[in-house]
């Protein structure tokens, strides 16, 4: 797969945040459509609506990894835990490479001195995500 991190970017400067920025790019690889990507994930731009938790761009990697992993079955749900195995490599890897999973410390809202600003944020999520969904395909 032709890397779309740099896609991720285009979205957020068109006005996406950066869950949406995430999610939306990748979509379609996982059968979503993207007007239902942006809508679910419009609430957890800016660190779930109010820069307060998790990034944004990290919540549009793990539902990345629901997309990539559910079963779908609602009767029977038997695929939780894949994704969660998915979900905590994405969310250890950019801990890791970031320093943290919380918008407002990502972005030093409260220390005044920033970590990662959301590009720098948004590019690591995708490209976290590319490696841990996509990259044995």
């Amino acid at each position: 797969m032709k890397s779309r991190v740099e896609d991720t970017i285009t979205r957020h400067k068109n006005g996406y945040n950066c869950a949406q920025a995430v999610v939306c790019t990748y979509c379609d690889l996982l059968g979503a459509e993207e007007q239902a990507a942006f809508c679910m994930s419009e609430g957890f731009g800016a660190g779930m609506g109010n820069m307060e938790s998790t990034c944004g761009a990290l919540s549009g990697a793990v539902m990345l990894a629901g997309l990539k992993s559910s079963d779908g079955n609602m009767e029977a749900p038997k695929t939780k835990g894949k994704t969660y195995v998915l979900s905590k490599e994405i969310t250890r890897r950019f801990q890791e490479k970031c320093g943290a999973t919380v918008c407002k410390e990502l972005k030093g809202i409260e220390t005044g001195k920033p970590k990662y600003d959301c590009a720098d944020c948004i590019r690591t999520a995708a490209a976290i995500a590319e490696d841990v969904l996509f990259g044995e395909e």
